[in-house]
């Protein structure tokens, strides 16, 4: 009789035990595909974001721009007697060239031609040059040898360091940010540093609801490669992106 309820026990107890370890499992499996929904949801997010930036840059510079061009020549061509007429013509004309000016500064932060014309590193020459026109933040790029980075792969590496630059000017009070981007070791590397008031990590991945700190860890993904961001309140922030060459 006893051996009877040692093994009803033992049994009970393994039967206990596999069942909690299927719901566990159950748990963590669930738990992994919501991430990975998560992800997808985001990825395409960004898809759709960046199709819809390039759709709207061309519109900009393809239609409008060579619009405005065209009622600008049709304004000049109008013969005028009355000396305010003509002022007025003139006033217009600079208002429809101040117009061209901001559309092709809007189609330039949707999508940069120069990214698509001469690749990432002139773009982001660029990028940073018109940044420190008018920002007082300094900013230093250095880039080393061939990089040879495939379109596909540098839209995203653009965003990235765009993102990150743009979230130092606004929260991170830093007077210096240095950037680097080269290749070794069948890797493109990208190296950020700020010397701003730093930030508990942790806390933004986890509190973050919009895009920024999530759009970073995507792109990376979307790239196959790794993103890591060390920084401690007060004393900066560093951030390493590698992502294989393959």
């Amino acid at each position: 009789m006893d051996d009877k309820i040692f093994y009803i026990t033992i049994f009970i107890s393994v039967l206990i035990a596999v069942i909690i370890l299927f719901f566990v499992v159950s748990i963590v499996l669930y738990h992994r595909r919501y991430i990975q929904l998560q992800r997808e949801r985001i990825t395409a997010e960004i898809t759709i974001l960046e199709n819809e930036r390039k759709r709207i840059a061309a519109d900009l510079h393809d239609s409008m721009g060579p619009l405005l061009s065209t009622i600008k020549l049709n304004i000049h061509s109008i013969a005028v007697a009355d000396e305010r007429d003509g002022t007025i013509i003139a006033k217009s004309s600079g208002y429809i060239d101040e117009v061209i000016r901001g559309l092709r500064q809007i189609s330039h932060n949707l999508l940069p031609a120069t990214l698509e014309r001469k690749g990432l590193t002139e773009a982001l020459h660029e990028f940073i040059r018109q940044l420190s026109d008018k920002q007082p933040l300094e900013i230093k790029f250095h880039t080393s040898g061939q990089i040879n980075i495939p379109p596909e792969k540098e839209i995203h590496i653009f965003r990235i360091i765009q993102e990150i630059t743009h979230n130092t000017l606004k929260h991170a009070k830093a007077t210096q940010l240095q950037i680097a981007l080269t290749r070794e070791q069948g890797f493109y590397l990208v190296l950020i540093r700020e010397n701003g008031i730093g930030f508990d990590v942790k806390k933004a991945r986890s509190e973050s609801s919009g895009l920024g700190m999530k759009s970073l860890a995507i792109r990376t993904d979307i790239l196959g490669g790794s993103l890591s961001i060390d920084s401690v309140p007060g004393q900066g922030t560093n951030y390493f992106v590698k992502i294989p060459v393959g």
